[in-house]
């Protein structure tokens, strides 16, 4: 099955927030992911960069052939503009980039963000319609409000790490930007709700979202509170299978051929199959009291089973049971992987740099109104004159001055 081709590189052709106008003030993950999303849904999103350097995000990670990987889906879909916040000069393209969006976002310090004019009330006053998504390590209103703050560090604060990793170990970070990544996923949620407010309620101009780096995996992690507020209880670490369970059979067992299979067992019955299939007393075990008195030796007992047979026979036996398994995929897994392939979930674009490069498509799946990919990270400043002059309406000789003194 061939690999789903991307757009055209010209633009946005569509999807559900095709109109929606997004500036970035942000730099790095969480709030420049936001944006990703909201690109990859048809939103016009500009991310405002220094110039020279640019967002540091585009040397992140692994390189080919001197070009930065993760920049060319971190920033795809944006156009990129470039701007030295510390000119005299930038104070009034702030404010025409405010002027013209829907949505700001803005990652900055809380002392910064005021400097340079983008708290809420000067938003506000400036475009009283707007949307301003401010995400920082510690909220706006606390007494850590300017303190710095990444990813790593939300995740700690949450609750997430403390729970991850096993019992006799240390606490466990998860191995991508998870803190940062959801913060963008709640951002781009919550930004999307205040739009559909705005719309519908046109008393209602403008939003002020104010998010900390560690309150969406808070969020998620949505039992650990009450847990602790009514039965006094801390969960700690349980390895691979979860503190607070839906069922009995949770976790991942090796196999005879070295792979790894996940067994997850949502319901009683699902744990019964599983009882059955490993020759165990189905009847003695057929309730949810039982199953979890006897946790430890069904569990036993279904990684000797898998560890007798390799992955896919493993698999399919389990399946066949209506047991819920999966091999576990590594990247050359999914990218080989016929599922994948049939939901079109990764799509060839192409790149300036690169040729033809393969990444995630446009997520999740519009059916009628879809997004799309049609652009890799841009090159610093290759928007300028597009945003500036075309959208903005500035004057030839206005951008030569720009240029000339370095504020762009």
């Amino acid at each position: 099955m061939s690999t789903p081709r991307a757009g055209d590189g010209t633009g946005p052709s569509g999807g559900p927030l095709a109109g929606v106008r997004v500036v970035e003030f942000a730099q790095v993950i969480a709030g420049p992911l936001c944006g990703t999303l909201m690109a990859d849904l048809g939103a016009d999103v500009v991310h405002v960069e220094p110039p020279g350097a640019g967002d540091s995000a585009r040397r992140m990670g692994p390189a080919k052939d001197g070009h930065h990987l993760w920049w060319k889906v971190l920033g795809r879909n944006k156009r990129s503009v470039t701007l030295d916040m510390h000119a005299e000069s930038a104070g009034e393209l702030v404010q025409r980039l405010v002027e013209w969006a829907d949505v700001v976002v803005v990652t900055f310090r809380a002392r910064t963000v005021e400097r340079f004019g983008l708290d809420w009330e000067s938003v506000h006053r400036i475009n009283p319609g707007a949307v301003l998504l401010q995400i920082s390590g510690y909220g706006e209103n606390t007494s850590l409000r300017d303190s710095p703050g990444f990813g790593k560090m939300g995740e700690a604060r949450s609750g997430l790490v403390h729970l991850t990793g096993f019992p006799d170990g240390p606490p466990v970070h998860t191995g991508f930007s998870h803190g940062d990544a959801v913060t963008g996923l709640m951002g781009a949620f919550a930004v999307c709700a205040a739009l559909v407010r705005r719309a519908n309620h046109p008393e209602h101009r403008g939003e002020w979202i104010d998010l900390a780096l560690f309150e969406p995996l808070f969020r998620l992690v949505e039992w650990q509170v009450i847990l602790h507020d009514q039965l006094g209880t801390v969960p700690g670490r349980s390895g691979n299978a979860l503190a607070v369970a839906p069922a009995a059979v949770i976790g991942c067992y090796r196999t005879s051929d070295n792979a790894w299979v996940t067994v997850t067992s949502g319901t009683p019955r699902s744990v019964t199959n599983v009882v059955r299939l490993l020759g165990m007393d189905a009847a003695a075990l057929s309730d949810p009291t039982t199953q979890v008195a006897a946790r430890a030796e069904i569990d036993t007992a279904l990684a000797k089973w898998i560890a007798a047979r390799p992955a896919d026979e493993a698999v399919a036996a389990l399946v066949a049971a209506e047991v819920v398994a999966s091999r576990v995929l590594d990247v050359a897994d999914i990218v080989a992987d016929p599922t994948y392939a049939e939901r079109g979930d990764i799509v060839t674009v192409t790149d300036a740099d690169l040729g033809e490069v393969r990444m995630q498509a446009a997520l999740p799946h519009f059916r009628t109104d879809p997004g799309s990919v049609w652009r890799t990270g841009a090159a610093l400043g290759a928007d300028n004159d597009l945003v500036y002059r075309d959208w903005l309406g500035l004057a030839a000789d206005e951008l030569a001055t720009l240029r000339s003194s370095g504020a762009i």
